[in-house]
């Protein structure tokens, strides 16, 4: 049986050169040099018979049988990896690993965390962020906060929190801030209004919500994360638009307002667990996670 498998350590080379399409890649990735990856492979490709891989320029392209073995060998290792990180999860003495958007953490996660720990000190949360589309299904992730709309996977324990309600914000700092304040919400149309690159389409939702022509709306700066644009809409630089979850703090302490209110969305802010991971500390989590946007003033629906 052993005959019929080549050396594990030449396949795990030989897959990661072949997902990254560089030899030197896979070497900063496994921990070895450039050298050992290509000897791996030249392993490999003796013991199958057969070329897995060409050199095209600078990098590597596969060869048909390449194509083969690389979409095998992922698909086998990352079984293991999650049948792995499933064990860790079952011993009980790993941290709860939660990912959330970078912003509902700086925002409204981490001026939270202290009471979480003194709530649940057996969740041992550890934090991670990100921006854009999250994946759910990472291995090394227990759960994951984000806004997402219905359909829910069937593989995915979903915890509803409420809906997502967005909004224009504006600070006190803001040059025109006097003007618009009491102004109608047709006002903005006149307005340079600062987005988030990842959701340019959040203001024509707004706008189409409010009955405004979305096509006479004046987009102006994009920033990368919605982080960013909240720290400069903070900062008096002009007009944002953001989830009323991500701003809670922000208008409780007037460092923002929201003159012309919030719209719901089609989305939902939600706790997202693998159900094979599915366990009390994540049931815990979404439970203390709903009472405390609730605390917070968040709407329900």
């Amino acid at each position: 049986m052993t005959r019929d498998i080549p050396p594990l350590n030449a396949l795990l080379a030989f897959e990661a050169a072949a997902r990254l399409l560089s030899v030197s890649k896979a070497g900063n990735e496994l921990h070895v040099t450039h050298g050992a990856i290509s000897r791996q492979i030249r392993v490999l490709e003796s013991s199958l018979g057969i070329a897995l891989i060409e050199k095209e320029g600078r990098g590597i392209k596969l060869t048909d049988s390449g194509v083969l073995l690389r979409d095998a060998s992922a698909a086998a290792f990352g079984r293991v990896r999650s049948a792995c990180a499933e064990i860790r999860h079952r011993s009980g003495n790993l941290p709860f690993v939660l990912a959330c958007p970078g912003s509902l953490l700086a925002r409204w996660f981490i001026p939270r965390l202290d009471k979480l720990n003194q709530d649940l000190p057996q969740l041992r949360l550890q934090l991670t962020a990100g921006e854009g589309e999250l994946d759910p299904r990472n291995p090394n992730v227990d759960a994951t906060l984000c806004f997402a709309a219905p359909p829910w996977p069937d593989d995915m324990l979903v915890h509803d929190l409420g809906a997502e309600y967005i909004g224009a914000v504006i600070s006190p700092r803001y040059v025109n801030y006097g003007s618009l304040v009491d102004a109608p919400v047709s006002a903005l149309l006149n307005e340079p209004l600062m987005y988030p690159a990842s959701r340019p389409q959040a203001w024509a939702q707004w706008a189409q919500a409010n009955q405004l022509p979305a096509d006479n709306l004046q987009l102006g700066t994009a920033f990368e994360h919605l982080y960013y644009l909240l720290e400069a809409a903070t900062a008096g630089l002009g007009v944002a638009i953001a989830p009323k979850q991500v701003v809670a703090d922000d208008l409780a302490a007037r460092r923002l307002e929201a003159p012309w209110g919030f719209v719901q969305t089609s989305a939902r802010l939600s706790l997202w667990v693998p159900r094979a991971r599915a366990d009390q500390r994540s049931a815990l989590l979404a439970d203390w996670l709903g009472k405390a946007l609730d605390f917070a003033g968040q709407p329900k629906s």
